[in-house]
């Protein structure tokens, strides 16, 4: 099919590089400060949505992308202080942090396909990788509640949450998505205070307020002007509410329903997000 290559790309990156620099990552620098790090992960979806896809960073998202960075350059000299061990573990909560971003941004060229069936595919590549890594590395097999308590996080953290991932990139594109799933990290950042995470320093708090800033100017952004429609023929979700699934029914559905449909040259103005139907040029 001519979406292997990238489902493939998809895996190595989001599935094999993202999970193991992580792991490796949390076990050498504290869970608050690899957690904020996280938000990183927006903008290399960002950025990459940009140059890949043309979809719009105008002032507003430039400003949030720059709290970002700056919120985890000061996490990183925060861990450069802490030694060098820890720093270590920061710069591969980094790589993960990439390689989400390319995930991410790959996934747009999917977004339209069944979810399950992306998560399915994704789900058993990217497992059986990683275990033939863990089996050449030599790593022991762990206890069965450990291993229970990772197919729960797996099952809900990896598998439900990219389903609903690729469903929102169908509505806000890639860079967008990527902002709402920053706040992500956050709510991991306060699970390891609950835990007896007491690491926390005033670099270590401003760069979360930073980072706050930035994913909350990033979603307050509003786009729209007048764009033109191009003749297309796809499937997909849709409804018939929001001006652009013009075509009839007899009787007419009501709520989402999916068939392969036609979409007549239109032009209109209203805002809107790098969706599916909104991918022209500016």
């Amino acid at each position: 099919r001519s979406d292997a290559p990238r489902l493939l790309a998809m895996v190595a990156a989001g599935a094999v590089i993202g999970p193991v620099a992580l792991a490796w990552g949390l076990q050498r620098t504290s869970g608050a400060s690899a957690s904020l790090l996280l938000t990183l992960e927006a903008v290399f979806t960002a950025v990459l949505a940009w140059r890949w896809y043309g979809e719009v960073l105008d002032g507003r998202v430039k400003a949030a992308v720059a709290l970002l960075l700056a919120g985890g350059a000061l996490l990183v000299i925060d861990q450069g202080l802490s030694g060098q061990v820890q720093l270590l573990g920061l710069l591969a909560v980094a790589v993960a942090t990439v390689a989400w971003g390319v995930d991410n941004t790959l996934s747009r060229g999917v977004a339209e396909r069944d979810p399950g069936q992306v998560v399915l595919a994704k789900a058993a590549l990217g497992a059986s990788v990683t275990t033939a890594l863990a089996l050449a590395w030599g790593e022991p097999m762990p206890a069965w509640r450990a291993a229970l308590a990772l197919l729960a996080v797996g099952a809900t953290g990896y598998g439900l949450s990219l389903r609903f991932y690729l469903l929102a990139q169908r509505h806000f594109g890639a860079a967008r998505t990527g902002s709402v799933f920053a706040f992500a990290p956050f709510i991991g950042a306060l699970g390891a205070f609950a835990l007896g995470e007491r690491s926390a320093s005033g670099l270590l708090l401003a760069g979360g307020v930073l980072m706050v800033a930035g994913v909350l100017i990033h979603l307050a952004e509003d786009h729209g002007h007048d764009h033109d429609h191009e003749a297309m023929d796809h499937e997909h979700a849709h409804t018939h509410d929001d001006g652009h699934h013009l075509h009839r029914h007899t009787p007419m559905p009501a709520g989402p329903h999916s068939h392969p449909h036609h979409h007549s040259p239109l032009h209109h103005a209203h805002p809107h997000a790098p969706d599916v139907h909104h991918r022209h040029g500016h």
